[in-house]
């Protein structure tokens, strides 16, 4: 990994964790995650929970239940992408070292966080950049939606210091329970808002992954509880337009992957678009879905983030004003954190002569 990079998260001994969740009207599935979150052994010292316009009552009862949590209400629902987006500026806001991600329907189980924390401690080639859980459906198998992508390139080297600390070297990972060092966050940039909903954690971990260490501790478990079991190529409906049209702005982007991973994605992309169709019972939703995600991926590109969270609620307060990062409505205040100037990731490897992968 770049030397520095994870510098930040060091320098206090425990480093400050903020966790983020984003909720939209998941009222109980919040409340049982918040309940396993704040028993874990250390607890985050901070809670951020992004409410996506929740219309269920979801405010109202974090306030009764977890008044310590800092809440975000957004007037408009801007997906998981735009939840973990502002979430992701509000912990920066904070002055968190790390970040603990996830989703509302995810439960991580007693000792999750510990576990993240002692394989970053015991890595010994410096810290990571992203530490993932082993994600768990209900019934107790390993859940195919949110199975971290291994790193296909990894050397030996990586291999060994990542088996070291108890882990897997990997490329990719999904928002449920990645604990993601705050500082290779500034230095890459926020989730890409405008996403919306799919993709926008595998462009946010690749981005952030790319030359720079991510690690799966299967001692890490977290449940995600979906209401069925099966992978992103289920029969998605019209929401296939979001999985077309983010993957090709994703595909567009230098900044994520290598100019041989993107190939190599793009055809394990087409294999699973072409699953989706075989095992869909509506293709012609699917069609007209596909039609217009390429026509949207190709023509269009992603809004700044300021400009789409601009349109969502109050604005994040700047970084280090902790005494207003997250709270009730209203209580926000200061400028929009705007979300990070994206480093020339080909330059940077270039510089140091790594090979981008």
């Amino acid at each position: 990994m770049r030397a520095g990079d994870g510098a930040d998260a060091l320098r206090r001994d425990p480093p400050v964790v903020a966790a983020v969740v984003v909720t939209c009207n998941r009222r109980q599935l919040l409340l049982e995650a918040l309940e396993a979150v704040h028993a874990q052994g250390p607890a985050p010292d901070a809670v951020i929970v992004v409410d996506n316009a929740s219309t269920d009552g979801t405010a109202e009862a974090v306030r009764r239940h977890y008044p310590s949590v800092r809440l975000a209400c957004l007037t408009r629902n801007t997906g998981g992408a735009g939840g973990f987006a502002y979430g992701t500026a509000l912990a920066l806001a904070s002055d968190a070292d790390l970040i603990w991600f996830m989703d509302d329907d995810t439960v991580p189980r007693p000792g999750a966080l510990r576990a993240l924390l002692a394989a970053r401690e015991r890595y010994p080639a410096g810290p990571p950049a992203l530490v993932a859980s082993r994600v768990i459906w209900t019934d107790g198998r390993e859940h195919p939606m949110n199975t971290p992508r291994r790193k296909p390139f990894a050397s030996r080297a990586e291999r060994l210091a990542a088996a070291t600390a108890g882990c897997l070297p990997i490329r990719s990972a999904s928002f449920v329970s990645i604990l993601v060092d705050a500082a290779a966050c500034r230095r890459r940039g926020l989730p890409r808002a405008d996403y919306f909903l799919w993709n926008d954690d595998f462009e946010f971990t690749t981005r952030l992954l790319r030359g720079q260490t991510g690690l799966l501790c299967p001692a890490s478990v977290a449940v995600h509880k979906t209401a069925a079991f099966g992978s992103t190529d289920t029969d998605p409906g019209e929401r296939f337009f979001y999985e077309v049209r983010n993957k090709i702005w994703m595909f567009r982007d230098p900044s994520p992957l290598a100019p041989v991973e993107r190939a190599v994605y793009a055809g394990s992309t087409l294999r699973r678009w072409a699953r989706t169709f075989a095992r869909s019972r509506d293709r012609r939703t699917l069609g007209s879905s596909l039609a217009r995600g390429i026509a949207a991926g190709t023509r269009t590109r992603p809004r700044p983030n300021e400009e789409v969270l601009a349109e969502a609620g109050p604005p994040v307060p700047e970084r280090g004003d902790a005494r207003r990062a997250g709270g009730h409505e209203g209580d926000h205040g200061g400028e929009l954190v705007p979300p990070g100037e994206l480093v020339d990731v080909r330059r940077e490897q270039d510089h140091r002569g790594g090979a981008g992968q």
